[in-house]
């Protein structure tokens, strides 16, 4: 499940300092389905050091102009960090005059490969108009899947919003308009130490897990790495691996659905170059210092820290830059020629280029500071944080015990050098047979919840690895002495990459599991998991809405997810002998009641 700055310069041009601050209002958004994203490219204001909730319920009723920055999780959730908020403003005692003083305008970010594409800003810009807001214009639905990505619908939707804005909430008289091209300060200062401590803060951050709590992404524990093992046939053409973790001593607990989140690291070659690129000494040792009052330091950083730290466990320097990325570069960069190419890249009307250059053949930071070597080679250490996001940890469902299935991400674009993924890649470079291997890690809960009512029958829908969590849920079921499972699983061969069937097979024998397999590649004509489950319409209608059965779906969020839904939309017309409009609301009751679950990734 491997499963993702600065505002567009127009923003920062034309108003310099925030009407509003967005991170008071707004949460950091996780990608659709959970995949760790930032909001900064769409809105990077100097936030206000304020608790979302805290600013909401004593402010929000009496602010004239909110802009909304929201994402959408899960089953259409939103983060952890918005959803005190979330309560706020649903509450049912909130008058429908509440907010009759207040002009918002809200913005999306979201992933339109999952079913619940920007659902939360959608739910939020109609609850925001029960409650007598005045929306400055329709809900900006930004989406990582447009080839310009979210800036293809956020551009003109910041246009339209200054000039709505700009003329009831005029810029305070005493703020000054950033002309375009203007280097801000950076956020913080690296204080570089004459002398290499001996042992500190990097050892003690890395001792182990938080003695007064479960494991965390701030404390996260250095779980040994038991086996690593390719799981996939020589001949199959992706790398598989189920990789097995000792948590004991750990503190760690998790349920059939939760998922394990893993800290990945750069290479050490590209840690190598980035430096070179840079002029960084890896070895020398640095205290980092927020410039403005109300900054804190990022949370997982040791002071001091060595550069080689900071690059190799930090700075995404193998991620694909955003726009952000480019204009902050022209602002620093020495060079003509370059500066010119970046500012290109930066504007608004460069993005088809920069989606030629960079986007689409997944150029990372690390290959265009190696295209710019002059600018590189300027770039003040204080910037590097504003420059690069911080790594973010992946999300893996939890196979059983603490095992992960991981499809190791390679593939070919148009550059040289393969694309690889870089917690997948990480992961299946550590081999614990050569010495002992630790990984930061943690464990939270996660979009799938099992039914605790004995007798109730569960349908799992998981081709390739999407029946990781499936298998963590059997094993489960089958220790509480559940037989109602019915796993429909799909691969390309048998012989290749059918993950665990000598365990489905045993269960079925032992009358626990019903099993139905589809393997795409075995005969002429591909048969996927939603032919499959068209074959079996009569005991899938059965189970739903003759015993109540719950319904679970996992895996790549690109075509399957849609083409199961229309498969159950035929089975509900066909087997149940619903309308079209009917089988409709039928699949969005089981969806509102959480009889229907996905847990899907791009």
């Amino acid at each position: 499940m491997e499963t993702g700055e600065r505002l567009p310069g127009s923003l920062k041009e034309k108003a310099g300092r925030p009407l509003a601050s967005a991170e008071s209002l707004c949460p950091i958004p996780l990608r659709e389905g959970g995949e760790p994203g930032c909001w900064e490219d769409a809105w990077p204001l100097q936030p206000e050091a304020l608790h979302m909730c805290l600013f909401v319920e004593v402010n929000l009723i009496n602010e004239p102009l909110v802009i909304f920055v929201c994402a959408t999780t899960g089953q259409g959730d939103p983060p952890d960090n918005m959803k005190s908020f979330w309560r706020f403003i649903f509450r049912r005692s909130l008058p429908s005059t509440a907010l009759r003083q207040m002009d918002f305008a809200v913005l999306g970010l979201g992933d339109s490969s999952y079913a619940k594409f920007n659902f939360v800003a959608k739910k939020l810009h109609r609850r925001l108009l029960q409650l007598g807001g005045s929306a400055l214009l329709p809900v900006c639905l930004g989406d990582d899947q447009h080839e310009l990505g979210p800036d293809a619908a956020i551009d003109p939707w910041l246009q339209d919003l200054w000039e709505k804005v700009l003329g009831p909430h005029p810029v305070p008289l005493n703020l000054d308009l950033s002309p375009p091209g203007v280097l801000w300060p950076s956020k913080f200062t690296l204080q570089f130490l004459k002398d290499t401590p001996s042992s500190g803060p990097e050892e003690l951050c890395a001792a182990g897990t938080d003695p007064q709590g479960p494991p965390s992404e701030l404390q996260p524990f250095l779980a040994p790495m038991v086996s690593n093992q390719r799981v996939t046939g020589p001949s199959h053409f992706q790398d598989v691996r189920l990789i097995e973790f000792d948590i004991s001593g750990s503190g760690i607990s998790f349920a059939a659905g939760d998922l394990v989140l893993i800290q990945p690291e750069n290479t050490a070659s590209h840690v190598q170059q980035f430096c070179q690129a840079l002029g960084l000494d890896p070895e020398q040792h640095f205290t980092l210092q927020p410039r403005e009052p109300g900054v804190t330091c990022p949370t997982r950083l040791p002071q001091p820290c060595s550069v080689r730290r900071l690059v190799s466990q930090y700075l995404d320097i193998a991620s694909v830059p955003r726009r952000s990325f480019f204009e902050l570069l022209a602002c620093l960069s020495p060079h003509e020629l370059e500066r010119e190419k970046l500012r290109e890249f930066g504007s608004a009307r460069g993005q088809e280029e920069l989606c030629e250059y960079c986007t689409r053949p997944r150029r990372t930071a690390l290959e265009v500071l190696c295209d710019f070597p002059h600018t590189a080679a300027a770039v003040p250490p204080d910037y590097l944080l504003d420059l690069l996001p911080l790594i973010r940890p992946r999300a893996f469902s939890i196979a059983s015990s603490l095992r992960i299935l991981v499809a190791v991400v390679q593939y070919q674009t148009r550059l040289r050098e393969p694309r690889r993924g870089l917690c997948s890649s990480w992961l299946a470079s550590l081999d614990p047979a050569q010495g002992p291997v630790r990984v930061p890690l943690w464990v939270r809960s996660g979009g799938l919840t099992f039914p605790k009512t004995p007798d109730v029958p569960v349908i799992m829908v998981g081709p390739g690895t999407g029946v990781a969590p499936f298998r963590a849920a059997i094993q489960e079921r089958v220790a509480q002495g559940e037989t109602g499972n019915v796993l429909f699983f799909g691969c390309r061969r048998r012989d290749q990459d059918f993950y665990w069937e000598a365990e489905w097979e045993q269960l079925q024998a032992r009358g626990c599991l019903t099993l139905v397999t589809a393997f795409s590649r075995e005969q002429e004509q591909k048969v996927y998991v939603q032919h499959r489950l068209r074959a079996l319409g009569p005991l899938v209608w059965e189970l739903l809405d003759g015993r109540g059965a719950h319904f679970y779906l996992a895996g790549n969020a690109k075509y399957m997810p849609a083409d199961v839904c229309d498969t159950l939309l035929s089975i509900f017309r066909e087997e149940g002998g619903l309308s079209d409009p009917d089988a409709a609301a039928y699949l969005a009751q089981l969806q509102r009641t959480l009889r229907f679950q996905t847990e899907t990734w791009a």
